[in-house]
């Protein structure tokens, strides 16, 4: 069974930082691009950032600047580094990753972390 885990969300003031991971277990045999999206409320969930096996990376123009995605493969966990948080970055975040195991190949979702961005 497959598990991504969210850590690391909490209350912070405008201006401040935050580092939230996301690590995997589970029987796995490959883990493919894997992601970041927030939703706040009464929003649809949006894409925050993504990062390939190889490390390439993509952010959404919002957080361009200010938030970097990493990845550390033989840990199975990703992080993303949030910097110069704006009240607008509140919200729920949860990471996503396309993992290959024995029995199949899917997307796979967290539980979610709350970030919530308040002076």
């Amino acid at each position: 069974q497959v598990q991504l885990v969210e850590s690391g969300g909490g209350l912070v003031q405008p201006g401040g930082s935050l580092r939230l991971s996301c690590a995997a277990s589970g029987s796995i045999s490959v883990i493919g691009a894997m992601g970041w999206y927030r939703q706040a409320p009464g929003e649809q969930r949006e894409l925050v950032a993504t990062i390939t096996s190889g490390g390439s990376t993509n952010y959404a123009d919002s957080v361009k600047g200010r938030f970097t995605i990493s990845r550390d493969n033989a840990r199975r966990t990703m992080y993303l580094q949030l910097n110069s948080l704006l009240l607008k970055d509140t919200g729920v975040y949860y990471c996503n990753a396309d993992i290959l195991t024995v029995v199949q190949f899917r997307t796979y979702w967290g539980q979610g972390t709350q970030v919530t961005v308040s002076s």
